[in-house]
């Protein structure tokens, strides 16, 4: 056997580099690059061994540890999870920093890998600095707190312990079911060991995303039901997007005249225009593709978990009837509330079931209740988008007036707040990939970091941040990064001067505003933060306007930009679309001194008449 000498961290480099996949045809490397803030734990082992191979695997600096990892989700889930980033950090509050963004990978089911430092294997300079101590257990350190947060988690204190470690943490990466977050803790010591590693482990390897046939059983019942039913939906959710289905949605559902809804994470896999695509689905929901929802007799659910803002906490089908089909590739997600399970990877499971199904198609009255409902939605949507220079607007106004100055290629990116409801209703993407919306772990300060992901992954896409004022105070650190790259994004920041989405939530719930706009906080003075100002000092270009007629001349402006530009206006705090949307679960106190806060209980009592759970 064939040997080379290296460090563990050479070894780590070379490897990652040697890793390929296959993309339209074209071998292309499976890691976009490492993300890297150097420290004490990192930076003389790892960062060494990244010098060495950055022309074959890049290394960019950013600004945040949290928001690195961040734009490595968002370019990883923009490529349909068939490339992935990595994350490096050293030992102490740089890695602990990425364990927000593990989570939010984890929940949405995106592979990242992540390469914190670690403490001395050998322990001889215990404590160093930043280890965290446990005075009960001597192998604890900040990195354990990875482990409920990673689908794959090893601490490599020998050198030779790589090898099984990076071949367990690709298996991870690359598989359609079981993807997430792997975390390799790497020992500073063991960083810089050597050892003689088999030349194979270097070889090239080629990985090619698997696509499970479903089960023969599952599919004759599968098949069953779905000639049984009378007032079919499907429920695209992202597993169409990762399996590259929506093509294949698309015609299935033409050739079985079945309507189609979509989750935050599904949303685009059908062209909005399309008069089968009633849209989103529950809480964020149009009134079509819930009018819909609450008859359907079958919910096939196809890549989706059912969180509850797609399912109305349970209380949107109400169909007493209704059975659900999980199409999944995860059979943890397929089996969900009794569903029958369909376990297969999207692409491959449609099309097997659209042949069973030959001849067979629901009745075209069902699609034309689908069409008359969207129609009514459309006009609504159309009122609450329409412009209007007022000088506080809606944030469905801006989204109308974004709308209105972007085409069909644009990727609109946006988190957490009250943005993603108002984008999940009333956004129309003309295009698949065309709307990338974290809301499976809704983390603020997801935004800009994750706009500058997407820009990665595909560069020739226009993409348009929507970001509220809080999100952005919390993270804004990768517009600067952005522009050391020279990824131009365009940011709109919409100022409501706090965290507008649950001050309603708050107020909805019969308690009055506290601690949430910045005016209901204890202040011995309100803050005029000059967001224009502060994206400039990043080095991006920045304006203020005043109305939806500037923020459309300045959307456009942008585009001949050089580089990132910032364009704030000012919002009302307190309005949303009431069209559309859902009932969601939100417990309110069961006794209070506050009258509001019992008439909200007595509300909510009544609605929660309306769940069915394990019915």
């Amino acid at each position: 056997m064939k040997t080379t000498r290296l460090t563990m961290a050479q070894a780590v480099a070379r490897f990652l580099a040697a890793q390929k996949t296959v993309i339209d045809g074209e071998i292309l490397p499976i890691f976009g690059g490492v993300w890297a803030i150097f420290g004490h734990g990192n930076v003389a082992g790892l960062g060494e061994a990244l010098y060495l191979v950055q022309e074959d695997l890049p290394t960019y600096r950013a600004h945040n540890e949290q928001g690195m990892a961040h734009a490595a989700i968002a370019f990883a889930k923009a490529s349909k999870r068939r490339r992935v980033m990595v994350c490096t950090t050293s030992i102490g509050p740089g890695a602990t920093n990425m364990v927000t963004a593990a989570a939010l990978a984890h929940v949405n089911r995106i592979p990242l890998l992540l390469l914190p430092g670690d403490v001395f294997a050998n322990r001889a300079p215990d404590p160093v600095l930043q280890q965290i101590e446990d005075f009960g257990d001597g192998t604890i350190s900040a990195n354990d707190c990875f482990k409920p947060v990673s689908k794959y988690f090893d601490r490599i204190s020998r050198p030779e312990q790589i090898i099984p470690a990076l071949n367990r943490a690709m298996a991870v990466l690359t598989d359609p079911a079981d993807c997430g977050p792997v975390t390799l803790a790497l020992c500073q010591d063991t960083q810089a060991e050597a050892y003689d590693y088999p030349e194979s482990f270097f070889e090239e390897k080629v990985w090619r995303i698997r696509r499970p046939m479903p089960d023969l059983h599952e599919l004759e019942n599968a098949v069953a039901a779905i000639k049984a039913a009378t007032k079919p939906v499907i429920i695209a959710g992202g597993g169409v997007h990762y399996s590259q289905a929506t093509e294949t949605l698309l015609k299935f559902a033409q050739e079985h005249n079945i309507p189609v809804t979509e989750t935050q994470a599904g949303k685009s896999a059908l062209p909005h225009h399309h008069p089968l695509n009633m849209g989103a689905l529950g809480v964020t929901g149009t009134s079509a593709a819930n009018a819909l929802a609450e008859q359907a007799d079958l919910l096939i659910a196809v890549g989706t978990r059912l969180q509850d803002f797609t399912t109305g906490s349970w209380a949107l089908f109400k169909n007493p009837d209704r059975k659900f089909l999980g199409v999944n590739i995860q059979p943890f997600d397929a089996t969900k509330h009794r569903s029958l399970p369909l376990v297969g990877d999207a692409d491959v499971t449609l099309k097997q079931l659209s042949q069973h199904l030959k001849g067979w198609h629901a009745d075209h009255s069902w699609s034309e209740t689908g069409v008359t409902e969207y129609q009514k939605w459309l006009e609504d949507a159309n009122a609450v988008t329409a412009p209007n220079n007022q000088s506080h607007p809606t944030d469905a106004q801006v989204i109308g007036g974004v709308q209105r100055t972007t085409d069909e290629d644009t990727v609109v990116v946006c988190a957490a707040g009250g943005l993603p409801g108002e984008l999940h209703k009333l956004w129309q993407a003309g295009r698949t990939g065309g709307y990338h919306v974290e809301y499976g772990f809704s983390c603020m300060g997801y935004e800009i970091a994750g706009g500058l992901g997407v820009k990665m992954a595909d560069p020739s896409r226009e993409v348009v941040v929507m970001v509220g004022d809080g999100s952005y105070l919390m993270m804004n650190s990768e517009i600067a990064t952005s522009v050391l790259l020279g990824h131009r994004i365009t940011i709109v920041l919409l100022d409501n001067r706090g965290y507008g989405c649950i001050n309603r939530l708050q107020r909805g719930t019969g308690s009055p505003s506290f601690n949430n706009l910045l005016q209901h906080t204890h202040h011995q003075s309100l803050p005029d933060i000059d967001f224009r100002a502060h994206a400039e000092s990043l080095g991006a270009i920045a304006t203020k306007v005043s109305n939806i007629t500037e923020l459309e001349a300045a959307m456009i402006s942008a585009k001949g930009n050089d580089r990132t530009t910032v364009i704030v206006i000012d919002t009302d705090p307190l309005a949303s679309t009431e069209a559309g949307g859902h009932w969601w679960d939100v417990a309110v106190p069961e006794i209070s001194q506050q009258n509001d806060v019992n008439a909200a209980r007595e509300k909510y009592l009544d609605a929660l008449k309306q769940q069915r759970i394990g019915d």
